[in-house]
């Protein structure tokens, strides 16, 4: 099957000779959720404004849904919502206006049956008639959602979209998305929250400096570059570690009643066994293990280091 957006050595230079974005290429399928992480500018908002047609991109090509987004930009830009970092509503409109003229401005015949699902898939109906300005940073959040999907779209952008939410309402949202990919609209979104790309996405971009440095499934990618942390709960307290420990990664708690040790998942041996037994010989009981793995944020800072 085709990618529903498809980005060919894409590329976005400024007057001075600055890349905002350096021979990215990228696809992206239909109905998935892909995250794309990376530090402030890195070329995360400036990919999703060429996508969407409001940036004028130097080289390559883009394509949404088989449209040329340069060639065929309005038909291009109608299979896509876009939701900004931004809040941006008319605070004297009600909800339902607002979501009924973003729809008209795409040119779509006013559709009451469908505007009224979509608010209530978005726990918007019973305030349909609330001035914007009286709604919650959460559910104003909600109604540029709203505003994105009125006309219908197959592919939605989500920049930033929890910036400044709480934690519930980041969870809420979380559903919210998930719903939206059961109905088969694809979703691609910049966090800088990676928690949120590890629990939501399917696939996760990692961007820097204008490049991709890597597009992976993201259990495949904690996997792949993941770290795992074993902790030893000690029968007795150490004050020291002992010598005979010294060629391993160990690290002592402040309490002396747990060693610490990481290890590498790539690596063709972990070294716990080896280590286990040293331990004994030692004369160190261990009473408990838990092994930790590593978050994505680890993922993200060793792609970073290993990129530099």
């Amino acid at each position: 099957m085709a990618p529903i957006i498809s980005i060919k050595d894409l590329t976005k230079t400024y007057a001075s000779g600055t890349f905002a974005l350096d021979a990215v290429d990228l696809d992206i399928s239909k109905g998935e959720i892909i995250a794309l992480l990376g530090p402030n500018g890195a070329g995360k908002t400036t990919l999703i404004g060429a996508v969407c047609g409001m940036v004028k991109i130097t080289s390559g090509t883009i394509t949404v849904d088989g449209f040329d987004v340069v060639k065929e930009p309005r038909k291009a830009r109608a299979q896509i919502g876009l939701v900004p970092q931004e809040i941006a509503l008319d605070i004297f409109e009600t909800v339902w206006n607002s979501v009924k003229m973003t729809r008209g401005l795409f040119g779509y015949k006013p559709d009451d049956a469908y505007l009224e699902e979509l608010l209530k898939s978005l726990s918007l109906w019973d305030k349909k008639d609330a001035k914007n300005m009286a709604l919650s940073g959460g559910m104003k959040r909600r109604v540029m959602i709203a505003k994105a999907l009125s006309h219908e779209p197959k592919i939605l952008f989500l920049d930033e979209p929890t910036a400044g939410v709480d934690v519930a309402l980041r969870r809420d949202m979380w559903d919210v998305v998930r719903k939206l990919r059961d109905r088969g609209v694809t979703i691609i979104l910049t966090t800088h929250y990676i928690e949120e790309a590890e629990e939501m996405a399917d696939r996760i971009g990692v961007i820097n400096a204008g490049k991709i440095l890597l597009v992976e499934d993201t259990a495949t990618l904690m996997k792949s570059f993941g770290r795992k942390t074993l902790k030893l709960s000690l029968a007795d307290p150490l004050s020291t570690i002992p010598d005979a420990l010294s060629d391993y990664d160990l690290h002592l708690s402040e309490d002396g009643k747990t060693l610490t040790y990481a290890y590498d998942t790539r690596a063709a041996r972990t070294g716990i066994t080896r280590m286990i037994a040293d331990l004994s010989a030692a004369g160190v009981s261990v009473r408990d293990l838990e092994s930790h793995q590593s978050s994505l944020e680890d993922v993200f800072l060793t792609l970073l280091e290993e990129k530099a």
